[in-house]
């Protein structure tokens, strides 16, 4: 059996917005409708925040660094990131999903988990609300969303990939075993390049070779990932929709499908992860006196460096100090997760209500902007 019999029985969407950043930048300005756009970067210098459909199709990625992604494609047309118009557009589109359900978990700007087990609307099916929810998005804002829909938000995770762009797909409990085993091993959520790599190595191409081994050889493998692996293959995940959370601390995190090592690539990621944190912060009426950096190298090793002050920082300061601490010293080897988080809050209850749907990142390993 799928997962637990309550587990069976929820019903999540997974709304993902397709090349959110680029998609913005093509909605308010025609001109770059149709072709391939960067956001990010420049000629010269830099790197690729997001990058269009019409980019990708030229093997132009994030993070890539701006000269490279311009030999892939002479006609690439850069644009500077705008995060305050993204967050106005990422406020529109979630106001849009707490119309059909209070069960809402933002992942970043652009994409976020639904509960929709029980909803505003009282309509049993999740597929249909999500096509309506696409639907309004694309009708009142004007851009493009995919979504998935499972009995968990690893397989709805997955299943949003499935048929990108403007699309969506759906993976139920009786054609979830059968999914998962075909599924090959570097498309399950959470699992990346680099472990990707070893699994190979050990014969495990597909879910099916995952699920030959036991939960005992896999802890001892892929130590605390281990009963993750264990458990997804066989199509558990129990972890609800949480829309809230008591916070000592607010932080956001990113699992990379490559390890980065390039001065350039960290600083891309740090800049979208400072993007993330600081809309996190301000959605919710959040202020800290205490930045953290987190790295875990390619080895799985970690590491944390953090800075503090006495009073509450500003929005500048979360900026230089998270930019301080990713230089502080020479990395040892590649990188293949960078956290950035803020500790220490002020929380200001009344001002929050019900912003406070908000809770920490779900970490994705993908492109963040579809």
């Amino acid at each position: 059996m799928a997962g637990s019999i309550v587990e069976a029985t929820r019903k999540i969407i997974h709304v993902d917005m397709d090349a959110f950043y680029a998609s913005v930048e093509q909605l308010d300005n025609p001109e770059l409708q149709g072709k391939p756009v960067a956001v990010g970067g420049n000629r010269e210098r830099g790197v690729v925040a997001a990058a269009s459909y019409e980019a990708r199709k030229y093997g132009v990625k994030s993070a890539m660094p701006s000269k490279i992604a311009l030999l892939r494609c002479p006609k690439l047309i850069f644009v500077k990131p705008r995060f305050e118009r993204y967050k106005e557009l990422s406020y529109q589109i979630r106001e849009i999903f707490f119309e059909y359900t209070d069960l809402v978990e933002p992942l970043s700007l652009d994409e976020a988990f639904l509960d929709v087990t029980e909803n505003k609307l009282s309509n049993p099916s999740a597929t249909l609300i999500a096509k309506e929810i696409r639907k309004r998005i694309k009708e009142e804002i004007g851009l493009n969303a995919s979504a998935g829909i499972s009995y968990n938000k690893f397989l709805a995770k997955v299943a949003s990939d499935l048929n990108k762009p403007n699309g969506q797909a759906v993976i139920t409990p009786a054609r979830a075993m059968e999914f998962l085993e075909k599924l090959p091993i570097e498309r399950f959520y959470g699992i990346g390049k680099v472990t990707a790599e070893k699994m190979k190595n050990l014969g495990i191409h597909q879910g099916s070779d995952l699920k030959q081994y036991s939960l005992d050889f896999l802890t001892r493998r892929f130590g605390k990932s281990g009963l993750h692996y264990y458990e997804i293959v066989r199509g558990i995940h129990l972890s609800p929709v949480n829309p809230h959370r008591d916070r000592k601390s607010i932080s956001v995190e990113n699992t990379f499908e490559k390890d980065l090592f390039l001065p350039e690539e960290l600083e891309a990621a740090r800049l979208k992860l400072a993007g993330e944190l600081l809309f996190r912060m301000k959605k919710n009426q959040l202020r800290g006196r205490t930045v953290t950096l987190k790295l875990k190298y390619k080895d799985f090793s970690q590491q944390t460096r953090s800075k503090s002050l006495p009073r509450y920082l500003l929005t500048s300061e979360i900026l230089l100090f998270s930019e301080e601490l990713l230089h502080q010293e020479s990395l040892k080897m590649p990188v293949r997760l960078l956290g950035l988080g803020v500790s220490n809050l002020e929380i200001d209850e009344e001002k929050m209500g019900r912003q406070l749907r908000i809770e920490g990142l779900f970490n994705h390993p993908e492109d963040q902007n579809g």
